[in-house]
């Protein structure tokens, strides 16, 4: 049984680095307290670090296999199989909430893709709503809508005041990803 008598939804937004990280911080700390933790990562498939100890450390962790790009970058036949994973992710943070086991459930960059139309933004918080009275959710992404920052008790907006990528420095293994 979870830890958390309150359980509150938390929203990471903006341009700026640190979202993820964030969520993942947030994790870190749950899960030393002793809870369950389910990690779902929407519109990212591509190898990132973060996911290589989340495992290590027993949290459950979904993702959207088979994304590989960025969606501005994608085809009509890649956004349909992009939407696809999503929705298959969206499934599965589902089960997670329905099985009631979780103290933290991040669902991480659900806000883009919502944004693009690959997840219903109604459903989606018809199943966040679902949630145990003790699980804690976190939300990540840019540019939510109102309904999704309407939803949130935590709203922390990320801002890219600098950031190396403006100097042509590439996403750095260990750092960005």
């Amino acid at each position: 049984m979870s830890l958390v008598e309150n359980g509150l939804i938390h929203l990471y937004v903006g341009d700026g680095k640190g979202k993820t990280t964030a969520a993942l911080g947030l994790a870190m700390r749950a899960l030393g307290a002793g809870e369950k933790i389910f990690f779902a990562q929407f519109l990212k498939g591509r190898e990132s670090s973060e996911v290589i100890i989340l495992k290590r450390l027993g949290i459950d962790v979904v993702r959207t296999e088979g994304i590989v790009k960025f969606s501005k970058y994608m085809n009509d036949e890649e956004k349909k199989s992009a939407k696809e994973l999503c929705q298959k992710c969206l499934n599965q943070v589902k089960e997670a909430v329905k099985s009631n086991e979780y103290g933290l459930i991040v669902c991480d960059e659900v806000v883009d893709a919502i944004n693009l139309g690959f997840i219903d933004t109604d459903e989606f918080l018809s199943i966040i709503e679902k949630r145990g009275s003790h699980t804690e959710i976190v939300m990540t992404g840019r540019n939510p809508n109102d309904k999704i920052v309407d939803t949130a008790d935590y709203l922390t907006v990320m801002s890219a005041l600098k950031h190396p990528y403006n100097k042509g420095i590439k996403g750095r293994l260990g750092i960005e990803y």
